[in-house]
């Protein structure tokens, strides 16, 4: 089951929209959060199913919509994208189109890595991978360009002292 979107935008799976998993599956995912990598064989072998079985769970899995995808993790500072920054945008507008036009411009800026609407005073906030502060003000003058904003404020991460893909599947033990 996949989650339903609307113009490119993720919206909150209902309670009745989850799936049931057992311990096993719990267990395959830790696993692949863990290390996507693993073979078939070796994760079969680490929750103790035969190969076939595994197989079929993992893809039950993908089917959900639970596993989304598989990527490799990148270094950013090592690739020269040491600089992290947060930015908070309030809207120009508030219609349908003006959101139409801002998420396109945004979505086609490789820079912003996440990209969130928010409730409160900020109505949005970008998360955006540079080289540094020139970079940055290039990608801030392509993103101003996309639509009408009110207000742009850009927060730089002195200091990264915790950061993860993997969801917390405690809560589902």
């Amino acid at each position: 089951m996949k989650r339903p979107s609307t113009h490119g935008r993720i919206h909150p799976v209902s309670k009745e929209m989850r799936v049931k998993l057992d311990r096993i599956d719990r267990q395959i995912l830790s696993l692949l959060q863990d290390d996507a990598g693993l073979s078939n064989a070796e994760l079969a072998e680490k929750v103790n199913l035969s190969a076939n079985a595994c197989w079929r769970r993992v893809k039950q899995l993908e089917e959900s919509g639970i596993i989304r995808k598989r990527v490799a993790l990148l270094s950013a500072e090592k690739l020269g994208l040491g600089v992290t920054v947060f930015v908070s945008i309030k809207a120009g507008s508030h219609s349908e189109e003006w959101l139409r036009k801002f998420a396109q411009g945004v979505s086609e800026l490789p820079e912003v890595v996440e990209f969130y609407r928010l409730s409160g005073e900020t109505d949005y906030l970008l998360k955006v991978m540079v080289r540094d502060i020139q970079d940055y003000d290039r990608v801030y003058k392509k993103l101003i360009a996309t639509a009408p904003l009110s207000d742009v404020s850009s927060s730089f991460a002195m200091e990264r002292i915790k950061s993860s893909t993997a969801l917390p599947l405690t809560q589902l033990w």
